[in-house]
């Protein structure tokens, strides 16, 4: 029981909480859009950032951001230019993402166990730096979802009548992908690039299912990942799990709750 009071298992659900509360905040714009898989891709495209931080010996958690934020706009631009198919878009970068990062990784051989700590997760080894890191994003993405809810919230459900409206559609977009972007890539060094998409969309199925309204939904969803983000922690502290995994299978195991409960499904 000692972990629990530890100074880096302190620091660790700091970090937890606040992805707890960012990801399914971002998700749920992103699932509703039928944009679930937009997560993977960015997670795959940050890594590729993450070892070019490590090749090049700069901070590997701000170069996967970078990647990951350069390629929200090439995500926005071919959903554009395939209005038809915008999945296509997701699997374009995701491709890419994978190409390049398994390109660094022939390059600097010696880093690879580095970077497989951002491919699983490695919320324990947090430092002061990622903490503000991840701070940072979550009070930005806390501000603009509190600034433009509604202009948000009309674009999730109907984005023709927004654009009519006279929003800048095009722009709004464009800002929840580099918000997914910024959330993405802070998150991976938390429960891993291979994980990361349960956190922002796990939740979120959890809510649709027990939520009667958008605004009920939100706050659903990031309950339901707090309480998944800290109960993980502590199991996996004390029994010696991989923390990441142990979050995202509470959030698998809430979900089959929430299913058996609402729908009357046998598991």
């Amino acid at each position: 029981m000692e972990i629990l009071f530890s100074d880096f298992f302190q620091r660790a659900l700091l970090g937890g909480l606040l992805i707890g509360l960012t990801a399914p905040l971002i998700g749920i714009f992103l699932v509703l859009r039928r944009l679930s898989m937009i997560g993977d891709t960015l997670a795959h495209v940050t890594i590729a950032g993450v070892a070019l931080g490590f090749l090049i010996n700069v901070y590997p958690l701000v170069v996967g951001l970078v990647f990951a934020v350069i390629s929200s706009f090439a995500i926005e631009k071919l959903r554009r230019a395939y209005k038809g198919y915008a999945e296509l878009s997701i699997a374009v970068i995701m491709s890419g993402g994978v190409a390049v990062a398994s390109f660094l990784f022939t390059l600097g051989q010696g880093y690879n166990t580095d970077v497989t700590s951002y491919l699983f997760g490695s919320i324990y080894t947090l430092g002061r730096t990622d903490l503000y890191l991840v701070g940072g994003v979550t009070v930005v993405v806390l501000a603009v979802v509190v600034f433009f809810y509604k202009e948000l919230f009309l674009l999730t459900f109907e984005e023709d009548a927004a654009a009519v409206s006279g929003l800048p559609v095009k722009l709004l977009n464009m800002l929840i992908t580099v918000l997914a972007a910024l959330v993405i890539s802070t998150a991976i060094k938390i429960v891993g690039a291979l994980l990361v998409s349960a956190l922002l969309t796990i939740p979120v199925a959890c809510s649709l299912f027990l939520a009667k309204s958008f605004r009920m939904s939100i706050v659903l969803s990031v309950v339901i990942a707090e309480i998944a983000v800290i109960v993980g922690l502590i199991v996996a502290g004390i029994w010696n799990f991989a923390p990441g995994a142990t979050i995202v299978l509470l959030l698998i195991l809430m979900l089959l709750l929430t299913l058996v409960a609402c729908r009357g499904y046998t598991v």
